[in-house]
């Protein structure tokens, strides 16, 4: 399950790995339904993140 995708993605990546889009990505990012580090003004969520988010 997303094999083509890097460990550690943005946002934009993410959303584009779930088809959704960029708000409704941060919403669950800012919801906390996904596990994320902000660094700066950057936030990264790993792959493992999201495949949980996706199986439970």
């Amino acid at each position: 399950m997303f094999t083509q995708y890097p460990d550690v993605v943005d946002v934009t990546t993410m959303a584009e790995m779930l088809k959704i889009s960029r708000k409704a990505a941060y919403e669950l990012l800012s919801q906390n339904k996904i596990a994320y580090r902000k660094i700066g003004r950057i936030y990264r969520i790993s792959k493992q993140a999201i495949i949980e988010f996706m199986t439970n």
